[in-house]
Formats: structure tokens, C-alpha cells, sequence
């Protein structure tokens, strides 16, 4: 099949995808593979051929993303239960000072969810924002924008958290992850500022209920209440070492530099080596070596990972059936005026990102499916290098934050934490992620019209 029924059959596949998690709450592992198995049938592949297609690209993008993602999780869940990431917070607190709460909350956040799963990150400091409310007289509903805000902007923009890490395999950019690191903070600053300037003018505004009637937190009492934390060089090292490592192999490759030397600095900033790295420093924050730290600990970090997994390899396998048919070459006809296709183009991710967000409410899911939606177009109209494939991420997570709202298990969290109405919530964190989301795809847009 080629040309309308091709194109109506994939889109019917979007669709079924979408329905299938929003309406009939499908997981999105089995809703992509179904819809992989239905697009290739249809398109009129051989069986085998379909089969083939989706057994290679599951398998493809685990051999190249999946332990990087395991890894990431690790790091992420022994920051979590050994202290250190309220450490940063603390760290992050002592720098911006107590005069600015929101500011420190936003900032806060932006760090703990590089690793952290923003939904973990924001139970973990919950009470650590309403200890510091009280103590700077701020109300609460500012400093739960302010945080849930800081922690959604890196969780959708910059490795290694598993979305933006599934996007950039998807589309081919796995050996440009420090362009990619690089991008994602410039993206992700405005949208955090964005996110702390809406804590400031909607969050003063809102009133939780009973919110004066509830036991006021000390702020040094809940910091005492974690015991003995790690210290700041420890709990940071396992984000920061990889992140240096992998843009240092960065700059060695694009200044091409060669020796024996930088051969062993491109092999340690390689992703896989670089967080590995990061798991061996993660192993200095744990309390003690024992069955619970060593098994427990990491084997929930593996748990964790599995979902995040299974779903980035059913959309590698989705995208490798669409890759499979003749989409290439409708795409190669429909692209003959590749200069305005080209210019234009970095908003298409953003509008279907956005599209899946909002429909199905998992931004994970709504990265990578968009991915794997957008991987085929990619050489088509001349998109390839560093930095037309990093910004092309950063259009897809700026399309993942708009918007979470009552389908997102993350504003259910928000809500319940922080003692909101879903009124509140509405206007506060659906609002706030919305504005986030478009900060970003002008940032990204800006970026795209000067380096591309």
C-alpha cells in the first residue's frame, strides 16, 4: 500500500494508540505493539516482514538506549532513599537563599528530577515545601507550582531521564547525548523561570483550605527528621560525573582530537560507560553494604526501569514498521521544496507531542511515541548532525509538557500533596505546564532559526 491509504492507515494506528490509553486505559506497550502488528498488516508487508520489523526495532533501540535507562533509574532511586537528594535541596536552599523560597523550590526541583522521576521527586520534598512555607510566611500553593514546575522541566527535557534519553534513540541522535545535555538546559532554564514566575503571580492567590489550620513544620526539624544525610560532593557527583563526562567526549569529537588519551575519555563519555560511572558514585551514598542496599535498593531501581523499557522498545518496534513500508518514499515526493519543510518543521513534533500528552496523559509515552512518529521524516528533508537532532528533541519534550492535567498521574500527585482542589490544580499546575510548554518550543524555535 502507498500513497492516502498508507497515510490513513498510520494515522488510524496514532489514533488507535491514543484511544486505546485515554479511553480504555491500555498500556502503552501493548497499545504500540498492537498498532505496530495492525500497520504492517494492513500496509500489505509480509507477515514475516512485519514480524521481522518489530522484533529488530525493539531489540535495535534496547541495544542501544536500554541500559542507559537502567542505569539512570538506578542513580536516581539510591539518591532517593539515601538522603541525597535532599541534600542538593539543601545545597540548592543555602545558594539562593530563604528570601526567595519559590526560587529555591523551582531550582530545587530542576536538579532533583534529572534523575529523579518528577512524580518520586515531588513526594520526596513535599514536606521539605511546606516546612519552608511556614518558615518564610509564603503560602503553600506557591511553593507546589514552583516545585512541580522545576521538577517537569528537566524530566522532559534533559538526560538522563528515560523520556528526552528514548527520544534522542528513536531519531538516531544516541551519539550526540551531550548536545542533546546542552540543549535541554538552555531549553529547560526559560521554562523554569516561566514556571517560578507563575508560582509567583497565580500561587499567591490560591488559598488551600484549612491551610491556616494545619500543624505549622519546622524547617530544621523535617531536614533533622532524614538522619544523617550524605554530604553535598557525594550527592551531587553521581548527576554531575556523567553529565561532564559526556560533554567532554563531546567537545573531544567535535574538535577531533586524537590519542591514546581521549580514546579513554571518548570510551568513559559514551552513555553507557558515563552513567554506569555514575552508578559506581551513586554506591558512596549508600548507608551500608548489605542485601537491602545492594539487592533491594537497585532491584527497585530495575523494577522501575522495566516500564519506561517496555514502552520505549514497543515504539522503536512502531517505528521500525513505519520505516518498513513506503512512507520514505511518499515522504521523499511530498518533501521536494525541502527549504520551507525544513524551516517549519520543528513544530510538528511539538504539535503531536502535545496532541499525545494531552489525549493520554504520559509524557514518557507521548516522547517516545512522537519519536518514533517523526524518526522516518528525519533524513528525508535533510535533518541529520548534533544539532538539528537535539533541538528536534527539545521540540518533542516542550510538546510533552502541554499539559498535565486529571488523565496525568503527575498532577494527581501535585493535587493530593500539596492540599489543592482540582480547581486549583487546574489553574495551577495545568496552567503552569501550558505556559511551560510554549516557553519552550519559542526557545526551540529561536535556537533552530540561528544554528540550523
Amino acid at each position: 500500500m502507498d500513497g492516502l491509504g498508507l497515510i490513513m492507515v498510520i494515522v488510524l494506528g496514532v489514533l488507535f494508540v491514543i484511544f486505546a490509553t485515554a479511553k480504555f486505559k491500555l498500556h502503552p506497550f501493548l497499545s504500540l505493539l498492537i498498532a505496530a502488528f495492525a500497520i504492517g498488516i494492513l500496509s500489505g508487508m509480509p507477515l514475516a516482514d512485519t514480524v521481522e520489523a518489530v522484533n529488530g526495532g525493539f531489540g535495535g533501540l534496547m541495544g542501544g538506549i536500554g541500559l542507559v535507562i537502567v542505569f539512570g533509574t538506578i542513580i536516581g532511586v539510591i539518591l532517593e532513599k539515601s538522603g541525597a537528594a535532599l541534600r542538593m535541596a539543601e545545597v540548592v536552599l543555602r545558594i539562593v537563599g530563604e528570601k526567595r523560597p519559590q526560587l529555591a523550590m523551582s531550582a530545587i526541583g530542576s536538579i532533583v528530577s534529572i534523575p529523579v522521576f518528577c512524580d518520586s521527586g515531588y513526594v520526596i520534598l513535599s514536606s521539605l515545601k511546606k516546612a519552608l512555607a511556614n518558615k518564610a510566611k509564603v503560602t503553600v500553593a506557591s511553593m507546589a507550582i514552583a516545585l512541580s514546575t522545576g521538577l517537569f522541566a528537566t524530566h522532559t527535557l534533559v538526560p538522563p531521564t528515560p523520556g528526552p534519553i528514548a527520544a534522542a534513540g528513536n531519531i538516531g541522535a544516541s551519539n550526540y547525548l551531550g548536545t542533546v545535555i546542552l540543549f535541554g538546559f538552555i531549553v529547560a532554564i526559560p521554562a523554569i523561570l516561566v514556571g517560578y514566575l507563575w508560582a509567583i503571580k497565580a500561587g499567591t492567590k490560591i488559598h488551600i483550605e484549612n491551610e491556616e489550620d494545619q500543624p505549622e513544620m519546622d524547617y530544621d526539624e523535617v531536614v533533622a527528621s532524614f538522619g544523617n544525610m550524605p554530604s553535598a560532593t557525594k550527592s551531587f557527583a553521581p548527576i554531575l560525573v556523567p553529565i561532564l563526562l559526556i560533554g567532554f567526549s563531546s567537545v573531544i569529537t567535535f574538535a577531533g582530537w586524537s590519542g591514546p588519551i581521549f580514546s579513554f575519555f571518548l570510551f568513559l563519555g559514551s552513555p553507557v560507560v558515563a552513567l554506569l560511572v555514575g552508578v559506581l558514585f551513586s554506591f558512596a551514598l549508600l548507608p551500608k553494604y548489605d542485601e537491602e542496599t545492594l539487592t533491594k535498593w537497585i532491584g527497585i531501581g530495575i523494577k522501575e526501569a522495566a516500564p519506561i523499557l517496555l514502552i520505549t522498545g514497543a515504539g522503536g518496534a512502531f517505528g521500525s514498521v513505519i520505516k518498513s513500508t513506503s512512507v520514505a518514499e511518499l515522504i521523499k515526493g511530498i518533501a521536494d521544496n525541502e527549504l520551507a519543510i525544513g524551516a517549519l518543521f520543528i513544530f510538528i513534533p511539538f504539535v503531536i507531542a502535545a496532541a499525545l500528552k494531552s489525549a493520554q496523559g504520559s509524557s514518557t509515552a507521548a516522547i517516545v511515541i512522537t519519536s518514533t512518529l517523526i524518526a522516518p521524516l528525519l533524513p528525508q528533508i535533510g535533518i541529520e548532525g548534533a544539532v538539528p537532532l537535539a533541538l528536534v528533541v527539545m521540540s518533542v519534550g516542550a510538546g510533552a509538557m502541554v499539559v498535565s492535567h486529571v488523565n496525568d498521574s503527575y498532577f494527581w500527585v501535585v493535587k493530593e500533596f500539596s492540599g489543592m482542589s482540582i480547581t486549583q490544580a487546574y489553574k495551577a499546575q495545568t496552567m503552569g505546564t501550558l505556559l511551560q510548554g510554549i516557553t519552550a518550543i519559542v526557545v526551540t524555535s529561536i535556537l533552530w532559526f540561528i544554528f540550523v
